[in-house]
């Protein structure tokens, strides 16, 4: 059993293994502020679309580009995790 930590320790401490860990940090991270700024941007157009239903095709224009730059975060992230794996 502490052959096997050992084992795992020391792969981890490689360079490759430091990678699979930035990469996931990476990932995992860029996907959750993603997903937290999307939603927090949904509530706020739908309740501001509620208190003023005039106002909705503007709401939805503005929601539609700030997505679309959140996303674009998502992306980033993707993009650096995909370069920690395969260049190191």
């Amino acid at each position: 059993m502490l052959r096997l930590a050992r084992v795992l320790l020391d792969a981890a401490i490689d360079a490759k293994g430091l990678a699979g860990l930035g990469a996931g940090l990476a990932i995992g991270l860029g996907a959750l502020g993603t997903t937290l700024g999307i939603g927090n941007a949904a509530g706020r157009a739908l309740e501001g679309a509620s208190r003023q239903p005039e106002m909705y095709s503007k709401l939805q224009t503005l929601l539609l580009i700030s997505i679309v730059f959140m996303e674009s975060v998502a992306i980033y992230s993707l993009v650096v995790s995909l370069l920690l794996i395969f260049t190191v």
